[in-house]
C-alpha cells in the first residue's frame, strides 16, 4: 500500500518560489543564498576600504588607484551557506489525542526542509525528546528530498521531554553556529526557557514553532477528573469548571509570550500554530515570517 505524502505536489510547487531567511549574520561556507554582513569573497559589490599588507591585490581598485594615487580594496558581501538544522519533538506529548501535533510538526518540517534544499542549504533532521536520536544531514537540491521525506515519516513518538539534556547534546554535537529550528509543543516539567536561552547564548538563531491542540489551550472536560501525565505517568485529580479553564487558557496564552519575547529578544522568531489550523494556511500564512522570496 503506497503511503499518503508528508506534503503534496502542490504544496511543493508552491515552496519552489520561497527561501529560508534568518536574522543575523554567520560566517559560513560561501554558495548560499543569503547575503551576510561579514564581508569578503562574492558576487554582490559592498564597499572599499584601505589597503593593507597582505591583502589580496586582485581586489585592488586600480581606476581609482589611478585617479586618487591611493589604494582602495574591493569588498563584497558573502553569501554564507549556513547549516540549518531543524529540531523536531518526538516525546510523547506529542502523541496525546491520536498525535496530531506529531504529524504536524512532520509536515511542517518536511515543509522547512524542502524550501531549504531547493535552495542548496544544509539541512539536519534531529529528533529529540529527553536526548538527541538519530539524525539525517541532506543537501545537494530538490533531488534529496525523498530521502528526507521517509526519514520523517519513520519518526515514531517516544520517551519524556528534557530540554536541559537535549540542549546540552546539541551544543556539544553542533558546535558551528546555524538557524535552529525548533518544532515542538514546549511542554517540559522542568523550565524548557532556560534550555532554549542557553543555546541562543551559543550563538544560534532560534526559530521557535509551537504546536499545540485545540485541547492543549482550551481544556474541553469538566467535574472530577483524573490527570494522567502522557510521559511520566504521574496522576493528578482535580475539579475542573468553566473558572478553571479560564485561568488554564490564560496560563498557556502567557507561556506562548514568554516564549515569543524569549525568540525576540534573541534576535529570532515565534510562531504558533493549532493543528486546527488548514496545513496549506499555516505554511503560507502563519509561517509567513520566515520566508524570503527565491
Amino acid at each position: 500500500m503506497s503511503r499518503e505524502p508528508l506534503v503534496d505536489r502542490r504544496i511543493l510547487e508552491r515552496l519552489e518560489t520561497l527561501t529560508l531567511r534568518w536574522q543575523k549574520s554567520f560566517p559560513g561556507l560561501v554558495g548560499g543564498h543569503n547575503p551576510s554582513r561579514f564581508a569578503g569573497p562574492g558576487l554582490e559589490f559592498f564597499d572599499h576600504r584601505h589597503f593593507h599588507e597582505g591583502d589580496d591585490l586582485r581586489a585592488v581598485n586600480w581606476r581609482a588607484y589611478l585617479r586618487l594615487e591611493k589604494l582602495f580594496l574591493k569588498v563584497f558581501h558573502v553569501e554564507p551557506r549556513i547549516p540549518v538544522r531543524l529540531l523536531i519533538d518526538v516525546s510523547l506529548s506529542m502523541a496525546v489525542a491520536g498525535g496530531g501535533k506529531f504529524d504536524y510538526a512532520r509536515k511542517l518540517a518536511a515543509a522547512l526542509c524542502y524550501v531549504g534544499l531547493v535552495r542548496l542549504e544544509t539541512m539536519v533532521l534531529q529528533p529529540f525528546s529527553d536526548r538527541l536520536g538519530d539524525h539525517l544531514v541532506c543537501s545537494g537540491g530538490r533531488h534529496r528530498f525523498g530521502p528526507a521525506a521517509e526519514f520523517l515519516s519513520k519518526l515514531r513518538p517516544g520517551g519524556a521531554t528534557s530540554y536541559f539534556h537535549t540542549a546540552r547534546e546539541f551544543l556539544s554535537r553542533y558546535p558551528q553556529r546555524g538557524l535552529l529550528v525548533v518544532l515542538s509543543d514546549f511542554l517540559d516539567d522542568a523550565d524548557c526557557t532556560a534550555a532554549l536561552q542557553y543555546l541562543a547564548d551559543f550563538g544560534h538563531e532560534l526559530l521557535l514553532v509551537h504546536v499545540w491542540e485545540d485541547q492543549d489551550r482550551t481544556p474541553p472536560w469538566e467535574g472530577e477528573l483524573e490527570i494522567v501525565d502522557s510521559e511520566t505517568g504521574a496522576r493528578l485529580e482535580l475539579d475542573f469548571d468553566a473558572g478553571a479553564r479560564e485561568a488554564y487558557t490564560r496560563a498557556f496564552d502567557a507561556y506562548a509570550e514568554e516564549l515569543r519575547a524569549l525568540a525576540a529578544r534573541n534576535h529570532g522568531r515565534y510562531v504558533g500554530i493549532p493543528v486546527s489550523l488548514p496545513f496549506e494556511r499555516a505554511v503560507f500564512g502563519s509561517l509567513g515570517l520566515v520566508w524570503g522570496l527565491g
